[in-house]
């Protein structure tokens, strides 16, 4: 007899890092990790930008494993390519809870919002940022690229501005996926600034301060 798939919705317990005071900070970030990180280690790559008016969330993603072999480290995945709609659909419904919850935990509800999506996170950032209702400032497209399912009509109409970063010695990132990124995004007539910086694939302190401060992020 052919066995048939069937789908249910279910409870998960979703954890999240915060540096900072979420209660009373003016500019917030959520960060997304890449492939295999654990959001603690993944969270102290912001911790120099942390201070008085700046606080930052890393949530993790909810697939965990053990990185090599079965036991030891630990590291978290976003999605893959198995039940792909179902783990994007969770994912998202996760982001609108996290931020539901961080205005809930807010004194003041007028802050700046910055998005950061390292990696695989960049693809989640993206797809969030894309159809989520909460009021971005700036979405940071950090060593990833956009999916290539996704619209960019909340990126375009909303005010949003949007960066790509990548390292130029980057073993992903490589200069033909830049270059395909670079063509889609004229193609879809985003804004973006593009940035590259010299580096490998991970968030150097000294570039990620340079941004914020040119930026004012």
């Amino acid at each position: 007899m052919e066995s048939k798939k069937h789908q249910i919705s279910v409870k998960r317990t979703a954890q999240y890092y915060v540096l900072g005071n979420l209660a009373e900070a003016k500019t917030i970030w959520i960060v997304l990790h890449g492939y295999g990180y654990a959001v603690e280690f993944f969270s102290k790559k912001f911790e120099t930008i942390v201070n008085d008016d700046t606080c930052v969330i890393a949530p993790e993603a909810l697939s965990k494993f053990y990185v090599n072999g079965v036991d030891g480290r630990v590291g978290a995945s976003w999605m893959t390519k198995e039940n792909r709609e179902a783990e994007i659909d969770d994912y998202l419904f996760y982001l609108n809870t996290l931020y539901t919850e961080i205005v809930s935990l807010r004194k003041n509800k007028s802050f700046k919002l910055n998005v950061l999506g390292f990696s695989q996170g960049g693809a989640t950032a993206a797809r969030w940022v894309s159809q989520t209702q909460a009021k971005i400032s700036n979405f940071i497209l950090w060593a990833s690229v956009f999916p290539d399912d996704m619209s960019f009509e909340n990126l375009n109409n909303n005010n949003i501005k949007s960066y790509f970063l990548y390292g130029d010695k980057d073993v992903f990132l490589t200069k033909s996926r830049v270059a395909l990124q670079k063509q889609k995004l004229q193609d879809v007539g985003l804004d973006i600034k593009i940035i590259p910086f010299q580096g490998k694939h991970d968030i150097p302190e000294n570039v990620l301060l340079e941004q914020v401060a040119k930026f004012g992020w």
